[in-house]
């Protein structure tokens, strides 16, 4: 592979015996083209491609491949390359919202956290001595790190892309309960770095076998080979079925209740969604109404809780009376409370994304505002210096975060809120699962970005996170996909987009708490550590090493080596 640290037979050397500067840059390309090929693979793998969720093995074994024994610059750049054809065809819808200079522009930025990712992985496959068998495990561990780091800054981070978002469909899912999405990208990204280390150890067994044919090739000595990654491997494979034997912590006894999700749809895609703000409202109130008609003529159960979307109301109900009564018939026709995705104007003239738990006759009697707002959309970081970039800079939000803990009182059931661009964040369900949510709620807009796969990636999230919390999920858009996800991540009913839908279901509540709930971040930061640690042994002993090239004995040693 192109990581070598031996040139190969009739490579370019210098005089000293190494590679030359061409023959390196020839394989630093290498290693790059095979490691973006990984990242493709990597995106390949995620929702809405159901079922080839595999392609995370592969992906990782290439990674691995060309990071085995590389130098830490060499790390950099294929990390950076796995990076770019990872993000770049991932995020694609941020560019039908903002066009193509933003959307490359944050792709190339947050490919810079794969490159040190990379780089440190490259570095700690020269970790000394028995531990350096276990390079697969430091690796994973790194790659966690650079998850933590990414999705923490700037601005509040981008955790969008985690390794552990692409596998609702792995048998592996269930460890999500036992430490997260953190533990599940480990385990995950494990595999596929055992999978390079064992065809490395087998190429290299046979190499040498080749190399010297007149001497035994005994089966200990191949078994001694691969005994570490196998063992890896074997691991990995029985993580999920061991992780669905552990069962949550009992609760209190909890009910069932019937839910409906209301997908009112929009007048027009993009960026004038926020035109069609009356238009919005008119659709979701209408949806309910009908709903409403089904339940009085028998056809659908009577609700005991509404979800809107986020946006649904656009028009601050709490300053326009129009927007108040449509809100309010809506809610007295369906005879039950709506939780309402509102943009609320605060006194400042800033704006507050918030679920309104509305109740006819009464108005809003809870409510939770959005704490992780999203930059460059929701609120702009840097305003002056970026519209030097984009004349989209002006039309970024002026959206403040709220606070709180993310729970609602919603018809008496206590139900955590992830206001769209929250779900990639385990602190949103996090904090209110703490608090005592029963139910999980993502009222998403999804309206601005088309017909992208932005609400498939969406959808996989939440059907992790009801596996990590045991906890149903009711994800609702305003302009799909909105679904129903039971607290082992399946889904049992889902919409179309851009077309209105209602759907309701009846929903077994949960007062469980998973050994995931109660570790919270601590998985995360364990394994983080845990690889920086490595990290640190292993540049200690290249420092070693390096003082020990250098030293005059070991250069007195070797002209007398060379001189006979």
């Amino acid at each position: 592979m192109a990581s070598s640290l031996v040139p190969p037979a009739g490579a370019a050397v210098t005089g000293d015996g190494a590679p030359s500067r061409s023959r390196r840059w020839l394989d630093s390309g290498v290693a790059a083209g095979v490691a973006l090929l990984g990242g493709v693979l990597l995106y390949l793998s995620f929702p809405p491609r159901d079922g080839l969720w595999w392609l995370v093995l592969p992906a990782f074994a290439l990674l691995g491949l060309v990071l085995r024994d590389a130098r830490p610059g060499r790390g950099f750049l294929a990390g950076f390359a796995f990076g770019l054809g990872f993000l770049l065809p991932l995020l694609v819808w941020v560019g039908s919202l903002v066009q193509t200079l933003p959307w490359v522009a944050l792709s190339v930025f947050e490919s810079l956290f794969f490159g040190l990712t990379g780089a440190l992985i490259a570095l700690v496959s020269r970790v000394p001595g028995r531990l350096g068998a276990l390079w697969p495990v430091w690796a994973a561990a790194l790659w966690i790190g650079g998850e933590l780091l990414r999705g923490s800054v700037p601005f509040g981070g981008f955790p969008w892309g985690r390794v552990g978002f692409g596998q609702p469909e792995s048998p592996l899912l269930p460890v999500a309960a036992i430490g997260g999405v953190p533990l599940l990208g480990f385990v995950t990204v494990l595999a596929g770095l055992a999978v390079a280390e064992l065809l490395r150890r087998l190429v290299r067994r046979g190499t040498a076998a080749r190399a010297a044919p007149g001497e035994p090739d005994t089966a200990p000595g191949w078994a001694r080979a691969v005994a570490v990654p196998l063992v890896l491997l074997v691991l990995v494979a029985v993580a999920g079925p061991l992780a669905s034997l552990v069962p949550p912590t009992p609760g209190e006894q909890a009910r069932t209740v019937t839910v409906a999700a209301i997908q009112g749809n929009v007048p027009r895609l993009g960026l004038d969604f926020n035109s069609q703000r009356r238009a919005v409202l008119d659709n979701h109130a209408r949806e309910t109404e009908n709903l409403a008609a089904e339940v009085a003529a028998g056809n659908r159960p009577q609700p005991d809780l509404v979800i809107w979307p986020e946006n649904s109301s656009d028009i601050d109900p709490l300053r326009n009376p129009d927007a108040a009564a449509r809100i309010d018939a809506a809610a007295r026709a369906i005879r039950a409370p709506i939780m309402v995705g509102a943009v609320l104007v605060n006194p400042d003239r800033t704006t507050s994304n918030a679920a309104l738990v509305w109740e006819a006759g009464t108005g809003v009697v809870d409510r939770q505002d959005k704490r992780r707002i999203q930059p460059f959309g929701e609120y702009m970081p840097w305003r002056s210096f970026f519209r030097l970039f984009s004349e989209y800079v002006d039309r970024a939000g002026f959206f403040v975060p709220g606070g709180g803990d993310g729970l609602v009182d919603l018809a008496g059931v206590p139900t955590a809120v992830a206001i769209c661009w929250e779900i990639a964040f385990d602190d949103a369900f996090g904090d209110a699962v703490a608090a005592g949510a029963q139910l999980l709620a993502v009222p998403s807009n999804n309206a601005t970005f088309g017909l992208t796969e932005m609400t498939y990636q969406q959808m996989a999230m939440s059907r992790v996170r009801a596996v990590e919390f045991d906890r149903p999920v009711v994800v609702v858009t305003t302009s799909g996909v909105s679904g129903m996800i039971t607290p082992d991540g399946t889904v049992t009913d889902r919409t179309g987009q851009f077309v209105p839908g209602v759907l309701v279901d009846r929903v077994d509540l949960r007062t469980t708490t998973t050994l995931s709930a109660r570790l919270r971040s601590g998985p995360e930061w364990t394994l983080t550590i845990v690889g920086l640690l490595a990290a640190g042994l292993a540049f200690a002993a290249a420092r070693r090493e390096r003082g020990e090239a250098g030293s005059p004995r070991r250069r007195v040693r070797a002209g007398k080596d060379e001189n006979g």
